[in-house]
């Protein structure tokens, strides 16, 4: 296996990888436009997981200049147990340090019993003390 940054000549890949994905939530906002710019504004900090060139597994990561964030932390069902997102969220967490960034977030849907369970597992702390609010300029709920 071999962990290597993401880049747009790959999305093809890795939305196929979301969308076979249990849990993972494909919205407008992952299209290949909206993932060019997020790639172009975190340079260096989004990975793939692959071996002999088929993608196992995918971290998007990104900050705001203050906290890290991480989106679609996936790895294909028949590759997991192997390490395979430990290996993608270190690397992520890695680069963030790299640039000052010591926090990061990542949000998942209540629904996602085993993306909870994994988070909770790897020491990742799940907040009681905020709710987080979106607000929409589209009357697309798909956005």
């Amino acid at each position: 296996m071999k962990i290597k940054e993401l880049s747009i000549d790959r999305y093809e890949e890795v939305l196929e990888l979301f969308k076979r994905t249990p849990g993972v939530s494909v919205r407008d906002a992952d299209s290949m436009d909206a993932a060019s710019r997020y790639l172009a504004r975190n340079p260096g900090l989004s990975f793939i997981a692959e071996y002999e060139g088929v993608i196992m597994g995918c971290a998007m990561c990104g900050h705001d200049g203050r906290r890290g964030y991480l989106q679609h932390v996936v790895v294909d069902p028949p590759f997991r147990g192997r390490g395979i997102a430990h290996a993608l969220v270190t690397r992520c967490l890695d680069r963030l340090e790299e640039v000052g960034i010591v926090k990061t977030h990542i949000d998942v849907f209540v629904t996602n019993d085993l993306a909870n369970e994994y988070w909770t597992k790897n020491g990742w702390m799940k907040r009681d003390d905020i709710y987080r609010y979106s607000f929409l300029r589209s009357s697309n709920p798909n956005a």
